[in-house]
């Protein structure tokens, strides 16, 4: 029985943790605003460095990261049974994404699920992340790309000759994440990273002012 307890206490704190929405609670406190309210709309670490600045995104990112690291890396010391340890994994991004905190309005969760396989194999963590660079710069939207990287992550690792914990982890997190980026598959926000406005003129789709 105890067991039991202590297996849904680890389940829920990693839904709990990841529904802390930390972009939001930064961009209240910087530039009194929502990061929801502008951008791409989601409460993402991008999206506060477009309305607060890289500083303000840099913290949103530690701490969104910890979101995964911690409740998984918890897991892994205490829990009972191992199914725990992917299902919080899993439900922290999910939090994330759908926080009980913001009116399950939330990110994106890809620094979370990130996190989350950085604390069962931080190596492959960091190959997950080239995964997602690659992706990125070949198809040119990251919406697309980490939608992608949720769907191939597990079997990219299993083909590495990897088993157990970290596939489990990489699929419950990927499953999440691959949910959540199918909203965005067409859409085309503003990014960080790739110059997209400034393709769009190169071919005639936008209009200076």
């Amino acid at each position: 029985m105890n067991d039991w307890i202590i297996a849904l206490g680890l389940c829920l704190l990693g839904y709990l943790a990841g529904s802390i929405p930390f972009s939001i609670l930064m961009t209240r406190m910087v530039k009194k605003i929502d990061v929801r309210d502008a951008g791409s709309g989601h409460a993402t670490t991008t999206n506060t460095i477009r309305q607060a600045g890289w500083l303000a995104g840099a913290v949103v990112l530690i701490f969104d990261m910890a979101k995964g690291y911690l409740p998984t890396l918890l897991a892994i010391k205490q829990a009972p049974f191992e199914w725990v340890i992917p299902l919080a994994a899993g439900l922290a991004v999910f939090g994330h994404c759908w926080p009980i905190f913001a009116q399950f309005r939330g990110g994106m969760g890809l620094a979370t699920a990130g996190a989350s396989i950085l604390a069962v194999n931080p190596l492959y963590g960091l190959i997950g992340l080239g995964l997602l660079i690659v992706l990125t710069l070949i198809i040119k939207h990251s919406a697309k790309a980490a939608l992608l990287v949720g769907i191939l992550l597990a079997p990219m690792y299993y083909l590495l000759g990897q088993r157990g914990l970290l596939i489990s982890v990489s699929a419950a997190v990927g499953f999440v994440i691959a949910i959540r980026f199918t909203r965005d598959w067409n859409r085309r926000y503003r990014e960080v990273w790739l110059d997209r406005e400034k393709k769009d003129a190169k071919t005639g789709t936008e209009t200076n002012n």
